[in-house]
């Protein structure tokens, strides 16, 4: 233990270090909780957003390969297709820790190309790559805010142990150390004052 000056100043300080870290611990403690609960409620659409993909690329492979069979390369129909730029992304903070709000705007699909030489399977290959586009951006926010929140998580994990097992025992046992000097103190000048009160007489 570091040199420490036993005064009844440094006591009072030692406790209220002792409080303020106490009360840091139970922050960290309530924003873990939030953000795991946060994550974990993520993780859960993540996973449902996933089946949905998977089922939409199948259905749009499918239809795909039937649009292939019957009208041969679709290559030209695809470039009628215009790039969409609605994607927009805005922030949301929880608990300090920025997470990305990506959206797309949903539309009705418009078919693009001529009807008269395409057919029904390439509309609704059309149509499922649609979806997959808006439920894609969807996960993608999704994960890149759980990767966020797991990092956010780890620091605050790092900062309520160090706290928990570092900062507060420290600070106990620096109280401890100065209250039973303190104590020491008291009783040796209680005995030094019998003693010069007994010359005395």
């Amino acid at each position: 233990m570091a040199q420490i000056f036993i005064t009844k100043n440094n006591l009072t300080a030692q406790k209220k270090s002792l409080e303020l870290a106490k009360l840091g611990y139970d922050l960290m403690d309530r924003k873990r909780n939030i953000l795991v609960h946060e994550m974990m409620s993520l993780a859960e659409k993540a996973s449902t957003i996933q089946k949905d993909i998977d089922a939409a690329y199948v259905q749009a492979y499918d239809a795909l390969e039937k649009a292939f069979m019957t009208l041969g390369d679709c290559s030209v129909f695809a470039e009628c297709v215009p790039v969409d730029n609605s994607v927009e992304l805005k922030i949301r903070t929880v608990m300090g820790v920025e997470l990305p709000e990506i959206s797309i705007s949903e539309k009705t699909p418009r078919i693009y190309y001529g009807m008269n030489e395409t057919n029904s399977q390439l509309d609704e290959a059309y149509i499922q790559f649609e979806k997959v586009k808006v439920l894609t951006v969807e996960l993608a926010q999704i994960e890149s805010s759980v990767m966020r929140l797991a990092d956010a998580i780890k620091k605050t994990q790092k900062r309520t142990n160090a706290l928990s097992n570092i900062m507060i025992p420290k600070f106990t046992a620096t109280i401890k150390f100065i209250s039973d000097a303190l104590d020491e103190k008291e009783r040796e000048d209680f005995s030094r004052l019998k003693v010069i009160k007994r010359q005395k007489l």
